[in-house]
């Protein structure tokens, strides 16, 4: 089922959707608990939701990596090539917003089918890879683009 969105930001049921495909796939695909942000154009929380068994501090790791991927302006990916090519400007981002950015994948942007951005996905419990296949599951299934800031 696809949703519509509203002023260029993701609905609450299009971002519940996401978090429980991003979930759905996470089992279809034997993976560990999964917890799922989803943040709208402003950085608000629209929906967030953790598999049982995920470990304390994932909320805020998944948080970090949308809420870094939305500040930066693309997705985790390139956050994390910048990381390996700049590591004292990425750290210094980091500290600036509090720790709200997470150099690794699994934050996504989201975006529609011209490109406008609506808002960002994060992910914590697996490998990063696997939370970012996750997060594009996740995305995806709500007929949206998720841009995980890989090169062109």
């Amino acid at each position: 089922m696809q949703h519509s969105h509203t002023l260029h930001t993701l609905t609450l049921p299009c971002a519940q959707q996401i978090v429980a495909a991003a979930h759905a796939h996470a089992r279809s695909a034997g993976m560990l608990p999964l917890a799922v942000t989803v943040l709208d154009i402003r950085g608000a929380l629209k929906a967030y939701g953790a598999e049982d068994g995920t470990s304390l501090y994932r909320f805020e790791i998944a948080h970090g990596k949308a809420l870094g991927a939305l500040g930066m302006g693309f997705g985790g990916q390139e956050i994390e090539r910048r990381h390996g090519l700049v590591p004292g400007f990425i750290q210094a981002v980091g500290q600036l917003t509090g720790g709200n950015l997470v150099p690794v994948r699994g934050g996504v942007l989201v975006r529609d089918a011209q490109g406008t951005l609506l808002g960002a996905v994060g992910i914590s419990g697996e490998t990063s890879p696997n939370d970012e296949l996750a997060a594009v599951a996740g995305v995806q299934a709500t007929g949206l683009v998720a841009d995980t800031g890989a090169p062109a």
